[in-house]
């Protein structure tokens, strides 16, 4: 399974917008890069879907761009006027070479999913390894209006429950990919989560 990051090199603020090369081909968010169907067009000359992790402007603003060159399925927990096909948690979804569970992680996103395989895990912002808030362990705003601490902690809590100990891959909505001990990183989220102290002190 190759996993390409099509918005590393966007000036603009957005998300990591994955592309999975494998029997599946999958764009993990389409960001909110200009030009981003160019750079999948790159790599991959068919999408078979686009999995939205949630619907944020900066992980589904360029979303019709690609649709729009890529004829592709949508896929995402909620409505949206372009989606073909609702996930719920504990669906299965084909990305790549593998089957991954959605798991529904609400807090900072009420309909926010991450996608986890034996090996893999789609983290989007529920949690990420690096941001400007924290290295190796930090987890997705949750001051804003319709976002809940509460709610990502047991979200936080709910992937530990259900992640099998074998994923060392970690792929997030921001920041860089990490491949290593991937429940520590986890782990190290939770807890500084859980200090329900501010992520980004004034």
């Amino acid at each position: 399974m190759q996993v390409i990051n099509v918005t590393a090199d966007a000036e603009a603020f957005t998300c990591n917008a994955y592309l999975v090369l494998g029997d599946s081909s999958v764009l993990i968010d389409a960001g909110a890069m200009d030009g981003v169907e160019d750079v999948i067009r790159e790599h991959a000359d068919s999408l078979d879907a686009v999995v939205l992790t949630h619907q944020h402007g900066d992980h589904v603003e360029q979303l019709d761009s690609v649709l729009d060159s890529l004829d592709a399925e949508v896929l995402a927990y909620d409505d949206h006027p372009r989606r073909n096909r609702a996930i719920e948690d504990g669906d299965i979804v084909t990305i790549g070479d593998e089957e991954f569970e959605a798991i529904h992680t609400p807090g900072h996103a009420d309909d926010h999913l991450a996608f986890v395989s034996d090996s893999t895990i789609f983290s989007s912002d529920v949690v990420v390894h690096d941001d400007g808030a924290f290295n190796y362990g930090s987890f997705g705003r949750t001051d804003m209006p319709g976002q809940s601490r509460e709610e990502l902690i047991q979200s936080l809590r709910e992937l530990l429950g259900r992640m099998p100990d074998s994923v060392e891959h970690m792929y997030a909505g921001h920041g860089g990919e990490f491949h290593g001990d991937v429940r520590d990183v986890i782990e190290t989220a939770l807890e500084r989560a859980e200090k329900r102290e501010p992520k980004y002190p004034e």
